[in-house]
């Protein structure tokens, strides 16, 4: 069964330790809440450390935007 938490008066939530040590989530990490449905997905905010060299050789010519799709 999935774990559970419960909404404070504060409008906080508790996220299970169970669910931070499986994603190895830290304490004053940043997420971004995306309303997905009748839901949300909360999605952590990588570091910019963690993008550099995420697109290199990417052709910044000759792509496809929505202009040329049929």
């Amino acid at each position: 069964m999935a774990e559970t938490a419960t909404l404070s008066s504060e409008f906080q939530i508790s996220i299970p330790k169970s669910v931070r040590s499986a994603r190895h989530w830290k304490a004053g990490q940043i997420f971004a809440f995306i309303p997905k449905g009748t839901g949300v997905l909360l999605v952590p905010v990588p570091d910019r450390d963690a993008l550099a060299g995420l697109a290199r050789g990417a052709a910044p010519y000759n792509y496809r935007d929505r202009s040329d799709r049929p």
